[in-house]
């Protein structure tokens, strides 16, 4: 064990030794002398470290004068092996007499068995077990000397330095071991050279004459698991010494645990008052128990962040018991509710009951864990179904702690670690992914486990990236390669809003301000401050990062796609419309043809220095859709205090359908202001709806009496059909969603839920799935309505997928394809022409073409009277 573990001591002992009227007053300075009539006799630096018999680490003095000496000004000192800071200093009292020994007890490490005789004084210093220095100083003061340059100090009486370079003489007593101290011989010989006078072998600690025997230890109890664990959260016994016994029922030798858990013979299948399972902790690392071996316990009751476990210093603390014991049997119980119910089961085998669903990935990367919810369905944003203190706000907050568990790998390993950047954290995988909303199959039992503030399944073994998948947790796949077709229905067109994650042309290597995320091994992968540029360092890293959008995009196959959170060209290297080009031209290289096209930047566009760096931009299929007049922006509002000051200006963009004709329709890209920071009032404080709530709603606003501005400046062709579609940065039922609601749009994915549709979610954050993204139409778009869909490949799939993590693993986790091309999941609505197609919108089949039928006559009409 390393020395550095040691705990130190609270209290201080002070033990005189046989005072008398005649002492040898304490000199006024001093130097190594070896007429000295004190001497450091023995060092020892191993105490409680691993194959340690003594339990503390000491220092031993002895007084080879005729003369008692009076050490209560003086002290003992210690410096590391490198002897430059003498930051032990441990004071000392009482007199010792000729021809006596004086014990200074110091740290104490988890290890050892037997403790040392009663000590004359006591400090706390964690001296090393290889190498260190030691000082008798006639102060209480620290030295201020380094190395050799001590033997000639004014303050020091004696020094010894064992391995270290603070030594007297030609050179340094030798190094040590746990089991080995230095020592003189038996003559206490002193020559004034330590490399003379020490020699290494077994500690022999020896106190002052005035020294009590240590008590005869108490007799160590012997309880079962449940009396250990008690029935409340944390056990009665803790910080006593306990003997107990089970059945071996998980072990972990390596990740970090350092332990393993035991359950009571025969336990399990049903659950009883108290828990029947315990987690062992093995100080030392050297955890060498097999499952389904018998042993006995010997080691002290801790809570560890709300676990209860026993805590021994090394495999001594183990016996495997050679009497046969019963098996034990997993508890099948569906996940319990309530902390008091999973309290009862803490460390027992668990056979998993009912469906377990994938609900958060994201740091799957990095610790190996995988949120789950008990039921069908992750875990949900309360706020997509109910604004704050509302009763259906309220039950997804009660239902989210009652469904809420953490699937672990068996370790505590950090695979984002610098030196960890060769590991491959299991569960990640591109043939069985990890999906939130999937569920997931158990082949073997787990054990019941509370970590990190979370009730968590363990593996009764850990997993790794090569255990096979017959032999731990797995995923159903859920991956689709387009959208649904049953929930889009027969629509002739499609809107889509994709938010394309910070996907810029201008690369970081470009900008020497730029400073990158980097790989474990230093390599520069996006852009992380000190620039414009919010996306991919350099080329390869774009073309991984535009490969993924364009599969995305090409397989989403929409009409018209309103991006977002694409580089603003414009403010970042003053060429308009460049990434946005850039990224159709991609998507025509990979169709072979001019499939693709982009609404041009508009002349209504504010300032550049008004500006975000990200904007929204919209591209469309020119074989489907033709553009009517010009981009159009909500413009005026972007100056400082203003609505989309820190938001990104909406554009709207009405699109004629050009095949067979039919209803053109607006469509209006938005980005509003994301709830990670704010200021000012509504804004600085997260009520349930994360920070600036308040801009979120001002700017829904705006949008709301901008949008019939746009529609009334076609006059006598005034559009109707409209869709907002964008990330609202709100979730469905929040503040900023229901100004746009009580205006009369309808959420397309709401509008599906209420015709029996599943509720689908374009976003994960901390486990919880929400919708930020959504599609808004109009209500004179109903009628045409055939369907909608978030097609879910991206928010739940893990980051380690995502380019921007390419190379920070063992195992290369990158693939094209559409999936993790973003963090935000592309939202879809089909939709007829506005013939007579008989939209299933409508309440009855053919209604919506008889509606289209009706206002196309009364059009006509109208452009007769007025002479079109």
């Amino acid at each position: 064990m390393p020395h550095w573990s040691k705990r130190a001591l609270t209290g201080v002992t002070a033990l005189a030794v046989c005072a008398t009227p005649a002492v040898v007053a304490p000199a006024a300075s001093a130097a190594v002398d070896p007429a000295s009539p004190l001497v450091i006799n023995e060092v020892y630096g191993g105490g409680g470290n691993s194959g340690a018999t003594y339990t503390h680490d000491f220092v031993e003095l002895y007084n080879k004068g005729t003369e008692p000496v009076d050490l209560s000004a003086w002290s003992v000192q210690y410096a590391s092996a490198a002897g430059t800071t003498w930051s032990g200093v441990t004071p000392l009292t009482g007199t010792i007499e000729p021809g006596e020994h004086y014990l200074v007890q110091q740290a104490q490490g988890a290890g050892g068995t037997t403790p040392l005789p009663t000590p004359d004084a006591v400090g706390t210093v964690a001296m090393s077990g290889s190498s260190g220095n030691v000082a008798l100083v006639s102060s209480a003061s620290a030295l201020t000397c380094a190395g050799t340059a001590c033997a000639t100090d004014a303050a020091v009486v004696d020094l010894v330095s064992y391995g270290g370079s603070a030594y007297a003489g030609s050179g340094p007593a030798p190094r040590l071991f746990n089991t080995t101290s230095a020592s003189r011989d038996a003559q206490h010989t002193n020559t004034g050279d330590n490399a003379a006078d020490f020699a290494a072998g077994d500690p022999t600690p020896t106190s002052g004459p005035g020294a009590e025997e240590p008590e005869e230890p108490p007799v160590v109890p012997l309880l079962t698991i449940p009396e250990i664990q008690g029935t409340g959260a944390t056990s009665t016994h803790v910080g006593e010494e306990v003997l107990v016994r089970g059945v071996v029922t998980a072990a972990y030798p390596t990740g970090g645990y350092f332990g393993f858990t035991i359950q009571t013979p025969g336990s399990g299948g049903q659950v009883g008052e108290a828990s029947d399972g315990l987690f062992v902790y093995q100080r030392s690392g050297a955890v060498a128990v097999q499952i389904g071996q018998h042993v006995e316990v010997r080691g002290t009751v801790a809570e560890f962040s709300g676990l209860t476990q026993v805590v021994v210093p090394d495999a001594s603390g183990v016996t495997v018991l050679t009497e046969e014991a019963a098996a034990v049997t997993p508890v099948a119980v569906p996940w319990p509710a309530t902390d008091e119910g999973r309290e009862v089961l803490e460390s027992m085998l668990f056979e998993p009951v009912g469906t377990y669903t994938v609900s958060n990935t994201y740091s799957t990367n990095q610790y190996g864990e995988v949120g789950l919810a008990f039921g069908d369905l992750p875990l949900l944003q309360p706020t997509d179904f109910g604004l704050p203190g509302t009763p259906e706000h309220d039950a997804v907050v009660a239902e989210n702690a009652a469904r809420a568990v953490v699937l672990d790998d068996g370790a505590s390993t950090n695979f984002l670690r610098s030196d960890n950047g060769d590991l491959t954290p299991p569960y990640v995988s591109t043939e069985n992914p990890v999906r939130v909303g999937a569920e997931v199959v158990f082949p073997e039992p787990v054990v019941v486990d509370y970590r990190n503030n979370a009730w968590k399944l363990q593996p009764t073994e850990t997993v790794t990236a090569t255990t096979p998948l017959s032999e731990r947790p797995t995923f159903e796949d859920t991956r689709t390669a387009a959208p649904d077709a049953d929930r889009l229905g027969g629509g002739e067109y499609t809107v889509a809003s994709f938010n394309v994650l910070n996907y810029f042309t201008t690369l970081g290597d470009q900008d020497p301000a730029c400073v990158p995320y980097t790989t474990p091994d230093g390599e520069p992968v996006t852009v992380r401050t000190g620039c414009a540029v919010r996306g991919a360092w350099d080329a390869e890293d774009l073309a991984r990062q535009q490969a993924k959008i364009v599969d995305a995009i090409t397989a989403l196959d929409a009409s018209v796609v309103g991006l977002m959170e694409i580089e603003n060209s414009l403010v970042v290297d003053g060429v308009a419309d460049e990434a946005v080009a850039t990224l159709v031209d991609a998507l025509n290289a990979e169709a072979g043809e001019e499939r693709w096209a982009y609404v041009p930047s508009s002349d209504e566009l504010p300032p550049a220095e008004e500006m975000d760096v990200i904007t929204n931009a919209i591209i469309y299929q020119p074989a489907e859709v033709k553009p009517r007049g010009e981009m159009r922006v909500l413009s005026e509002l972007s100056g400082e205090g203003e609505a989309f000051d820190n938001a990104r200006e909406p554009i709207a963009q009405v699109f004629k359908p050009k095949r067979g004709g039919g209803e053109p329709f607006l469509v209006v890209v938005n980005h509003f202001k994301s709830k990670g920071s704010g200021e000012g009032p509504g804004n600085d404080v997260d009520e349930g709806q994360g920070l600036s709530n308040a801009d979120r709603v001002e700017q829904a606003t705006a949008l709301r009496d901008w949008v019939p501005t746009v529609l009334d400046d076609h006059g006598r062709d005034r559009i109707e059909d409209t869709f907002l579609v964008g990330d609202f940065n709100a979730y469905s039922e929040e503040d900023p969603m229901q100004v746009l609601y009580a205006a009369g749009y309808v959420d397309v994915n709401l509008w599906m839920e209420e015709r029996g549709f599943e509720r689908e979610y374009t976003y994960s954050f901390r486990g919880l799935s929400g919708s930020l993204d959504h599609v808004l139409v109009s209500t004179s778009v109903l009628d045409r309505l055939t369907g909608a869909d978030v097609w879910e490949i991206n928010a739940g799939e893990s980051v380690a997928l995502e380019y921007s993590r390419h190379g920070y693993h063992g195992t290369d986790f990158y693939a094209e394809g559409p999936y993790r091309s973003s963090d935000h999941d592309p939202v879809v609505v089909a939709f007829t022409s506005g013939k007579d197609t008989g939209g299933p919108g409508s309440g009855g089949p053919g209604h919506g073409g008889v509606v289209s039928h009706v206002v196309a006559l009364i059009k006509l009409l109208l452009g007769w009277f007025t002479g079109r």
